[in-house]
């Protein structure tokens, strides 16, 4: 584990997957996270590469070759990151391509997350490098899961997300059966910045947007007001997502999103996918803030 500290916050990372596991107030002590409960959902902040949510029977097609990828790719959990770089104020983690990725996920890369840490503010930095002689085809994200209630004097229920612009949205339906992307919608946000949670919020899976104009979330409590906001401005899709029994909100950034139902399975045409030129290299960042804005 790893650790960046200023006169603000601690945060702490995994080398497993170089998952962000905790965010500390140093004045108070007061942990950010959730503390990854193995009996509801036994993890942080998991990175999501190559690919977002699930594949339809775990299988993608590419060049006429089928491959199989798990559930958010295999970056999460994967214990073959290093440490790259380390700064006073940051820390930068790396995975590349090896005999292994190469037979489920046929591109030579390079993947870096760059955490770092001002004043109140964790950003939190993809890098993607393109080292074949072909385009790289992903998709990329985050997966932070937020401690809520934060406090003891506090319920769930205590707590919203605002958002940063009114929104009338729908959120666009997962077949729970096997995790793909429907064709039914529900909505979710009529001409207001406000979602209230509740645990029955997520029966249904995750909330995942298409169309929102904010780029900027925030956690609030009725008792304790402004607890954290997620901004996002590199990311077109968003997911809201924690089990119904956990003490926690996800407020994932995606590029990308989950195989629709109805998918060919066609890894260069999959939905939201990037294309990489040869010896290009690509970036998106999403910063976490806590408590007041950042500067």
């Amino acid at each position: 584990m790893h650790t960046l500290e200023n006169n603000q916050l601690k945060i702490a990372i995994h080398t497993v997957g170089a998952e962000l596991c905790k965010i500390t107030s140093v004045a108070t002590g007061t942990n950010f996270m959730w503390h990854a409960d193995p009996t509801i959902w036994g993890s942080f902040a998991p990175n999501l590469f190559p690919i977002i949510g699930a594949l339809k029977n775990d299988t993608y097609v590419f060049d006429n070759q089928p491959y199989n990828l798990p559930k958010h790719g295999f970056v999460r959990n994967n214990n073959a990151m290093v440490l790259h770089d380390q700064t006073p104020d940051s820390l930068t983690f790396r995975l590349s391509y090896s005999d292994e990725t190469l037979k489920i996920y046929p591109f030579k890369f390079e993947f870096f997350i760059t955490y770092t840490l001002t004043n109140n503010c964790i950003e939190v930095l993809h890098t993607i490098k393109n080292r074949d002689s072909k385009p790289l085809y992903f998709s990329l994200g985050g997966h932070p899961a937020f401690k809520c209630p934060v406090f003891e004097d506090e319920a769930y229920e205590d707590y919203s997300l605002e958002f940063e612009h009114t929104e009338t949205s729908q959120s666009h339906l997962i077949n729970m059966a096997n995790g793909l992307i429907s064709s039914k919608t529900k909505p979710i946000l009529n001409n207001t910045n406000s979602l209230p949670l509740t645990h029955e919020l997520f029966n249904a899976d995750a909330l995942i947007f298409k169309d929102l104009r904010s780029k900027k979330v925030t956690l609030k409590s009725k008792k304790h007001g402004h607890i954290l906001s997620v901004h996002y401005p590199d990311f077109p899709y968003l997911g809201i997502w924690a089990k119904p029994s956990g003490n926690y909100v996800c407020i994932e950034p995606w590029l990308g999103i989950a195989d629709n139902e109805n998918t060919d399975q066609e890894f260069t045409t999959k939905e939201g996918i990037i294309k990489l030129a040869v010896n290009s290299t690509f970036k998106a960042s999403y910063t976490i803030e806590i408590g007041t804005p950042c500067p």
